[in-house]
Parts: C-alpha cells; sequence; structure tokens
C-alpha cells in the first residue's frame, strides 16, 4: 500500500486573483506551529495548523472578504482524495486539495464559479450588465495570471474593486487609479482589445468605449450616474 505524503492546493489569490498551486508536504509540519502559504504577490492564502491527528485551515476569502475556517483529519489530507474548499457565506468555491492532476482539471471550472460569483454580488441585478461586467472581470484576471497588468512605479499587485458599471484598479504603493468601464458591448470590446494594462504612477486613467484607448483624465469622469451602489 503506497502511503502518499504530498498533495496539491489549488487557491485564487483574494488580492491579485492570479490562480496559484502550491505543493503541501506531510513533512512541512515537521517541527512549525503554522505552515503559511502566500502568493507570489505576497498575499496570504493558506494558513495551517496541525493539532493532533487534524489539520485546522484558515482561509482569507475573496468574496466575503474575512478569514474562514477548515478542520480536516490527517487521514483525509493524504488520502489523495479532492478536498473542497468552499466560502461559509455562499457555498462558492475558493480552492480545492488533493493531487496534482485532479486539482488542474477541477481548476479549469473556476471561471463558472467566477460568474457565479458575479451574479450572486448583491443580487443579480446589482450590474448595468452582468454579462459584460463578467466577461471584464475575466478578461482582467488573465491578464493578472500573465503579468500583463502593473504599475509603472514596479507594483505588480493591483488591488481591483468592483461597482456596477465599472472595475476600479489601485495600486497601494503609489495610490495611482485606472478605472474600466462594463456597462455595454461597446465597452466590451474596447476592454478586449487590451493585451495589457500598466497604471500611471501617481496617474488617474480610465479605459471604455467613449474613449477607445487609456486616457489621463484629471477631471471628473463624464458617464452618467446610476442610482446602483
Amino acid at each position: 500500500m503506497l502511503i502518499s505524503t504530498s498533495t496539491v492546493l489549488a487557491m485564487r489569490c483574494p488580492e491579485c486573483g492570479k490562480l496559484e498551486f502550491h505543493k503541501l508536504s506531510l513533512f512541512s509540519f515537521s517541527g512549525q506551529r503554522v505552515l503559511e502559504i502566500t502568493c507570489t504577490c505576497g498575499a496570504p492564502l493558506l494558513l495551517a495548523r496541525k493539532k493532533k491527528n487534524s489539520y485546522w485551515l484558515q482561509l482569507p476569502c475573496v468574496i466575503c472578504e474575512t478569514n474562514h475556517q477548515r478542520q480536516i483529519s490527517g487521514a483525509r489530507m493524504w488520502s489523495q482524495e479532492l478536498i473542497n474548499l468552499y466560502c461559509q457565506e455562499t457555498g462558492i468555491e475558493l480552492g480545492h486539495i488533493g493531487p496534482e492532476d485532479i486539482v488542474k482539471e477541477v481548476a479549469q471550472s473556476y471561471d463558472y464559479d467566477l460568474k457565479t460569483l458575479v451574479e450572486q454580488f448583491e443580487g443579480e441585478d446589482y450590474f448595468i450588465n452582468t454579462d459584460v461586467m463578467y466577461q471584464a472581470i475575466h478578461h482582467v484576471h488573465e491578464m493578472a495570471e500573465t503579468n500583463a497588468l502593473y504599475c509603472q512605479c514596479g507594483n505588480d499587485s493591483v488591488e481591483v474593486d468592483i461597482f456596477p458599471d465599472r472595475l476600479e484598479l489601485h495600486c497601494n504603493e503609489c495610490d495611482s487609479v485606472n478605472i474600466i468601464y462594463a456597462e455595454t458591448e461597446e465597452d466590451l470590446k474596447v476592454i478586449e482589445q487590451v493585451e495589457c494594462i500598466e497604471l500611471t504612477r501617481h496617474g488617474f486613467e480610465f479605459l471604455d468605449s467613449f474613449s477607445n484607448s487609456i486616457t489621463k483624465q484629471k477631471g471628473k469622469k463624464t458617464r452618467p450616474k446610476h442610482n446602483k451602489r
């Protein structure tokens, strides 16, 4: 009988949105009280602590912006069984633990969960255009995963805030902001033409179908205001 001493964690970073894969080893817990797994951007993905015959996991949640606790028995942790990690508030998958080939196959369904997240974000009618917003978020996540989303100041961990009509990209190092409108099919066409977004150091820019390019903007936006918040 083969006893496995390693498994793989797949988690989407709550800060930069990248999908990360990390190998966990039984021996990683030797002599350590807490095992911390971090994203390449530096954000925490998982805190794990072994207590007797169980493992206690702490998961930062990208959805409800809190930490979830999960207890997994040692036998199950190393059984090569697929373990799904969920947001306790919404039931949406946050990640997986298990054999590498199975975890990578299951992780391909993250796009579906992303769409589910968009549709459940304060109700399906929260967004001006749910389908456009989903496609916009998906495209921005793809850029983040290929290192095509960064700031001129050197920071490649750009935060994304979601609003009913737009995404706001923010660099917490130099406070630069890039607003991406996602209300119409025309907005989406412009977004999908962009292969890379570089935030201007200390700058304020926007991307939408009105400008058809990323343009520096010092004044107020010209888009009509909506009552949704």
